[in-house]
């Protein structure tokens, strides 16, 4: 079975720029808007709701983990947490103590996300891709101890403490951790730690390539492997019309476009990723775009699910011109992709039992 999320960007209403002028009626609209939106996914059958942290302009959500209580007073059974916390900002014993709370706060549906960040935002405070990546590995052991025992110590290059209690008593054993992955050395990392793996971009052959490298680093290391260790994250752009295929392409370009001007890492024409420690390049697949009828998306998803070795879908709604748009595509996926997707994989499950 494929579980699906919705990855949420919350993207800043004004862009980059704007001159501060803010219309208050209008952005309470906005923000109720989206938190309606969210809560809504409980009821369209998504397994669970992933926030992302961004800064410095092209994402509303720059403390992501604040959304999160709001959320779960609204819904019941929805998973939910953020894809991920950039952890190179933090101290991950002020991230452990705020992950314990949250778990109490959305009463066991916590799910933990880790990342070490996008280097264009990271500069902005004079983190070099080196030292963040550093700071990530440290903050990751740290917060590893953390989930496995309630006191912990560490000394470190970056934080050093003995016997520090972690408090309140988380409510799962523990909560599960995600870490957000392109390359399979990164992925290999992550399955030395027993965390899950979630990645997007890339063409679905290289995630296989990724998910690969892992299963065969967590078996030697004695850990979880297989499909529910694993979640593709792609673009969606769905309708009932096919037209959106053509209005699909055409986001896609300017995306494609827009993610080169504004990560170094991506490799594009005429375009080298930078070559820097602690960083990996990537380019984008063809098939990061994941568009068409409800039915040609559920296909498009048991298929690079399938190949890739992925139990987890990872859905951020792209390419809408208006809210309402973006509406429309939460329902559609929720009242008939979701829907054509498990009924597909149960089929391919009788199958192989066959």
């Amino acid at each position: 079975m494929i579980k699906n999320w919705a990855f949420e960007f919350f993207p800043n209403p004004h862009g980059h720029g704007g001159d501060g002028t803010i219309n208050r009626e209008e952005e309470k609209a906005f923000w109720d808007f989206y938190m309606d939106l969210w809560c809504s996914a409980e009821d369209l059958n998504f397994h669970g709701l992933l926030l992302s942290e961004h800064h410095f302009g092209g994402g509303y959500s720059p403390a992501p983990n604040l959304l999160i209580p709001p959320i779960a007073n609204k819904t019941k059974n929805l998973r939910i947490g953020v894809m991920g916390n950039v952890v190179p900002y933090h101290a991950p014993w002020r991230l452990l103590e705020e992950y314990a709370m949250l778990d109490n706060m959305t009463d066991g549906r916590l799910e933990i996300g880790l990342s070490a960040g996008i280097p264009a935002e990271l500069a902005k405070v004079g983190l070099e891709p080196g030292e963040a990546r550093a700071r990530f590995n440290e903050a990751a052991e740290v917060i590893d101890k953390g989930l496995a025992s309630p006191v912990i110590s560490h000394d470190g290059q970056f934080w050093k403490f003995e016997d520090m209690p972690i408090v309140p008593p988380f409510v799962q054993d523990p909560p599960p951790k995600w870490t957000t992955v392109i390359s399979e050395e990164s992925a290999r990392n992550s399955a030395r730690r027993g965390s899950k793996i979630s990645t997007g971009f890339i063409s679905t052959e290289k995630v296989k390539g990724v998910f690969d490298a892992y299963n065969e680093e967590a078996a030697k290391a004695g850990n979880p492997t297989g499909p529910d260790m694993l979640g593709l994250r792609r673009q969606v752009i769905i309708d009932l019309d096919e037209s959106i295929n053509e209005k699909a392409a055409g986001f896609a370009e300017g995306f494609k476009e827009m993610v080169a001007n504004f990560d170094k890492r991506v490799i594009a024409p005429g375009k080298k990723a930078l070559d820097a420690d602690g960083q990996h390049g990537y380019a984008f697949g063809d098939d990061e775009f994941v568009s068409g009828t409800p039915e040609q998306v559920a296909a498009q998803i048991v298929d690079q699910c399938t190949r890739s070795g992925a139990g987890h879908f990872m859905a951020v709604f792209a390419g809408h011109q208006s809210l309402d748009e973006l509406k429309k595509m939460w329902h559609l996926f929720g009242t008939q992709v979701i829907p054509m997707v498990n009924a597909a994989m149960e089929k391919q499950a009788e199958l192989k039992s066959a």
